[in-house]
């Protein structure tokens, strides 16, 4: 008994498929295997908190910057607080940061959690009027209940402390 059809052409296709498909998921494999660097989620601070990404893999943390959170050391070194409504992140930058940044405002900060659970970004993105936020940044505001559509901070101080500072 054969497992191969008994058509010609059947037996063709067959074949060719054989051929075809294990060239088709190698070629997918190493595109993935190529961009696995590359790929960065996006979280804000309770997204953060409950995904647990591990330390040092690279995301975007993104939400509102706590007002009075902002510290700048002589040597270039910031330190604030980026908030959402239901907790906060402590995060470090070393380097210039943007014109627009500012307490208050929505950023988005691309970096890694050290193992203490302070993010360390390695790029801060503010935004650039007073009508824009990032979608990502705005969808998940809305969706926490914590948009104000002005890009204003929070009403209510009563955020939690972040992980490794605090609010």
């Amino acid at each position: 008994m054969s497992f191969l059809p008994k058509s010609r052409k059947a037996r063709t296709r067959l074949l060719l498929f054989s051929v075809i498909a294990p060239v088709v998921v190698v070629a997918i494999g190493l595109a993935l295997w190529g961009m696995r660097g590359s790929i960065s989620l996006f979280y804000t601070p309770s997204q953060a908190a409950a995904a647990k990404p591990r330390p040092g893999q690279s995301i975007q943390l993104g939400g509102l910057v706590t007002t009075g959170s902002v510290v700048k050391h002589p040597d270039g070194l910031v330190e604030f607080n980026v908030q959402d409504r239901i907790s906060a992140d402590h995060v470090v930058f070393q380097g210039t940061l943007p014109d627009l940044f500012r307490e208050g405002q929505g950023i988005v900060a691309e970096g890694t959690y050290r193992g203490d659970g302070v993010f360390v970004a390695s790029r801060v993105l503010a935004k650039h009027d007073e009508k824009y936020m990032p979608k990502e940044v705005a969808d998940a505001l809305k969706k926490q209940g914590d948009w104000r559509g002005d890009g204003q901070a929070p009403a209510s101080p009563g955020y939690g402390v972040g992980k490794g500072g605090p609010t």
